[in-house]
């Protein structure tokens, strides 16, 4: 197996060291949902204007989250002691606050995006593991040298003919830039891609959106602004809007 270097969360890791809001960054995808519970949020793009004041430049999109709701994640923020944390298979998205990664695309409709936000065009070589029983490679992309061809391989392979995989933009929950140790079994292959039957079916932890309405946002976000991604219940960012600067 040949695995090739990583784009997970490179182009953000000044703000990985930070266990709250990260002070540089100045653009940030806001995930809001009724509660802890549900499955839908409403996703907007704010950004700072030159008074430093925070601004609403997109949305709000609707989402659909994972099927059982949200728990909390592992990012650039600091849980609450005792918080259960998400888990691979609970079919719940990760709360929190997290760096926003490159994208993994198989459309032939090209994506417009900010050329420094790296680009991977999926084949059958691609995986994205998300096998507990392999932690050198859990959560990780990996590119093999040859077709993905033994049972364990196709598992992991990323899809390469699903519509709602066509465009997968990277949540940094759980990965290699992650402050402190990834968790395996933590939770992996967290994106946000096109929602699936028009936003009818919820996800097993990613985040998704009309495919217009991702395409909107993918080409708004500029990796010189250190863009993150915010999901949290309502009252939840509420009481932790001073605490974390949120927007």
């Amino acid at each position: 197996m040949k695995r090739l270097l990583s784009l997970v969360c490179l182009l953000l890791l000044p703000c990985l060291a930070q266990a709250q809001m990260p002070a540089e960054c100045t653009q940030a995808v806001v995930g809001i949902t009724e509660g802890w519970n549900s499955s839908q949020a409403q996703v907007s793009l704010v950004e700072k204007n030159a008074k430093g004041q925070w601004v609403r430049v997109l949305g709000p999109f609707p989402a659909r989250l994972g099927r059982n709701g949200t728990v909390w994640g592992l990012g650039l923020h600091a849980n609450p002691r005792g918080a259960t944390l998400k888990k691979e298979g609970d079919g719940r998205s990760p709360a929190g606050i997290f760096a926003i990664g490159g994208l993994w695309t198989t459309t032939k409709t090209p994506v417009k995006h900010d050329r420094a936000l790296p680009e991977v065009k999926v084949g059958p070589n691609d995986l994205w593991v998300s096998d507990p029983k392999t932690p050198q490679y859990y959560n990780r992309w990996v590119r093999l040298d040859h077709p993905a061809a033994t049972a364990w391989e196709l598992r992991e392979q990323m899809k390469q003919t699903d519509y709602p995989h066509s465009i997968k933009l990277l949540i940094c929950h759980n990965t290699a830039g992650t402050p402190g140790r990834p968790v395996v079994n933590g939770g992996s292959s967290i994106f946000f891609h096109i929602w699936r039957n028009e936003g009818a079916a919820a996800t097993a932890g990613c985040t998704t959106l009309l495919e217009q309405n991702l395409r909107t946002l993918v080409a708004r976000l500029q990796v010189s602004r250190h863009p993150v991604y915010i999901l949290l219940p309502k009252e939840e960012y509420t009481r932790l809007r001073p605490q974390w600067r949120l927007p």
